[in-house]
């Protein structure tokens, strides 16, 4: 009852606010992005002042309080109403659109979906969900004397919204991929801010297909996770979405801005780089549409960009008060501060860097190759079939040029960070280029459909709300094209959208046998009370599929469910060190048993050697021997 409860305030927290943005005259589509970027600050900034639990029910409360405010006030006004036509125009009634209620539908569908999924990448384990585990079980940071996080480096803007949903609506790995799937949802609504001609499902049904697209680019890891590389995209074109759709209220576009360029900033460290195209987007608008003719409009632009750089400066503090900042931690620049000399490259290895990376920038074989490359020749004969064959004004070859530019110097930007930055055993190897460089086509492409639809809304021959009472196409042909597009816009958004639902179902039901499925079901989820590390050392022996323990893998997923920091793993015995090796820890957990590992623990210690804990018992003679533990 206390879990549904609690479940239910959260939900009347996330309305309050809603409402409220909705009654200050917030348009609709940018609701969900502004109200989730700013929880995710506030609760941020209490995360850093060391008041992560009591921000989380302040904000909570405050919610609850703006709702029961914002129906006292609608009843108020609602009895004053004096006739139907009175209310039918009131600025307080609410009038979804189809497409509102579609895609509320269609969110819905993957959330059920997602309520039966687990973890399983790779980077889940190492850090994202041990630190949101880590944050709920002790209601604060991070510390850093904690050794269950290894990058301690990594900002906690996602993690500080999902502490939020999770503190309320349970701990479990769905809800914390709900939390994160509403992120995601929340930037693809606030794309739909930039249509103006609402009655027109063309532009609706087109930048859906848009956005479908992208989830191409994100197949390598899905939306079933915590990882944020899909999301530094997504908020920037939220950035820009709002700069667009408010470019007559620059001020109000700024304020709303704000709090989702500084929550873009704590999403990750390269989140900066996403902020700054979206923010000199907004200053592109402002020059283009005003310039410096209104002052206000100047000062908002110009004081909102800087001020949103204050949670990157916040975190960069925080790392220098608690000494994260002298750690070593994954990616370093330069010698000092703690940074390890494994940044520092031989010419040799330089050069085999820069060489791997452009073979890997220009190979066929990917998907941000087929992006890029797909995105330049389609906007290239649409501009020049559009010059020759009509008079349109399209500005989408403008925003090719400008988004090219911005693909070359994150690309520049990424080769540094190999070069200077990683360290040269994962330098070498281009560790994580693919997600890098999807990121950057993620905003390419997105940008690209946003562009071209914001050019056929300026095509229409009639102005919705300025047409004829008679017709409202220049002919029977362009309606007959209208339609058409809309029906095969809607097809392929819901063919690839069809596929996504086919392959999480399908990540779901094979889940049982995965590695991290195979972990917890021997060692269980641990949620010690007060967030006290398991300090036993634990060795685990397992089959090494895929690299899974030599990449370290099945450690970090036994790190997370056992939520302690001492896990070491083997994948054979040496018959004549197995005492000594076996001596070192306290427990010994088969992960995935073999015969020859049953039979050497038969031989030498008794025991049958299938899956489970054997606790390590050490006599005085400096002999060990195992026994069999139901527990911990």
């Amino acid at each position: 009852m206390m879990a549904v409860l609690t479940f239910l305030a959260l939900a009347l927290s996330f309305a309050g606010y809603a409402a409220s943005a909705l009654w200050i005259g917030m348009r609709r589509e940018f609701i969900p992005v502004v109200v989730c970027s700013s929880i995710g600050c506030v609760i941020y900034i209490c995360g850093i002042f060391g008041v992560l639990r009591a921000g989380a029910y302040v904000v909570l409360s405050l919610g609850i309080a703006l709702l029961l405010a914002r129906c006292v006030v609608w009843l108020i006004h609602t009895l004053r109403e004096r006739s139907k036509a009175d209310y039918e125009r009131s600025p307080w009634r609410w009038k979804p659109q189809l497409f509102d209620v579609l895609f509320l539908a269609g969110m819905l569908v993957f959330v059920a979906l997602l309520s039966f999924s687990h973890l399983e990448h790779y980077d889940n384990y190492s850090h994202w969900a041990v630190a949101l585990k880590q944050m709920l079980l002790t209601d604060s940071f991070p510390q850093v004397g904690s050794d269950l996080i290894s990058f301690k480096n990594y900002p906690l803007g996602t993690t500080s919204f999902l502490y939020y949903v999770c503190l309320f609506a349970g701990h479990s790995q769905a809800m914390m991929i709900i939390g994160q799937s509403l992120l995601i949802f929340s930037c693809i609504y606030a794309l739909f801010g930039i249509i103006s001609e609402r009655g027109r499902f063309l532009l609706y049904a087109f930048l859906a297909f848009g956005c479908s697209v992208l989830s191409f680019f994100n197949l390598t890891i899905r939306i079933n996770n915590l990882l944020v590389d899909f999301l530094l995209p997504l908020f920037a074109l939220a950035i820009i979405a709002i700069a667009y759709g408010c470019r007559d209220r620059l001020v109000a576009a700024s304020f709303m801005i704000l709090p989702v360029a500084a929550f873009l900033m704590t999403v990750k460290l390269t989140g900066v780089i996403f902020a700054a195209i979206g923010l000199l987007y907004l200053i592109y608008v402002w020059f283009t549409q005003h310039g410096w003719r209104r002052w206000p409009d100047v000062l908002a632009v110009f004081g909102i960009s800087v001020a949103s750089f204050g949670t990157y400066a916040l975190w960069q503090w925080h790392m220098a008060v608690t000494g994260i900042a002298e750690l070593s931690n994954k990616f370093n620049i330069g010698t000092s501060g703690g940074a390890t000399t494994d940044s520092a490259k031989s010419q040799e290895q330089i050069a085999h860097i820069v060489s791997a990376f452009v073979r890997a920038a220009v190979d066929f074989g990917t998907r941000p190759v087929w992006g890029l490359l797909i995105g330049n020749v389609a906007v290239i004969v649409t501009s020049l079939a559009i010059a020759f064959f009509s008079k349109w004004k399209w500005q989408l070859w403008k925003a090719l040029i400008a988004l090219d530019l911005v693909v070359v110097l994150y690309y520049i930007g990424i080769l540094g960070m190999y070069v200077y930055s990683m360290p040269e055993s994962e330098a070498s190897s281009l560790a994580g280029f693919d997600r890098y460089a999807n990121s950057i086509v993620v905003l390419f492409v997105g940008a690209l459909m946003m562009c071209a639809t914001t050019d056929i809304q300026g095509t229409f021959h009639y102005r919705v709300g300025d047409t004829k009472a008679y017709q409202s196409y220049k002919s029977v042909i362009t309606k007959d094209i209208y339609q058409k597009s809309v029906v095969a816009c809607v097809m392929l958004s819901l063919a690839i959208l069809l596929s996504e639902f086919n392959g999480l179902n399908t990540i779901i039901r094979e889940y049982p046998s995965s590695m991290p499925a195979q972990v917890e079901r021997v060692v269980g989820d641990n949620w010690p009370k007060h967030g006290t590390e398991d300090t036993h050392r634990y060795l685990l022996y397992g089959q090494d599929s895929n690299g899974q323990v030599t990449d370290y893998y099945m450690q970090y997923v036994a790190k997370y469910y056992l939520y302690a920091p001492h896990v070491d793993a083997i994948v054979s015995f040496y018959e004549a060190n197995m005492d000594h090796l076996i001596s070192s820890y306290d427990y010994l957990v088969v992960i995935e048993p073999d015969a020859r590992e049953q039979a050497l623990l038969r031989k030498h210690y008794g025991v049958s050697g299938d899956e489970g804990f054997y606790r390590v018992v050490k006599s005085s003679d400096g002999g060990i021997a195992l026994l069999p533990a139901t527990s911990r």
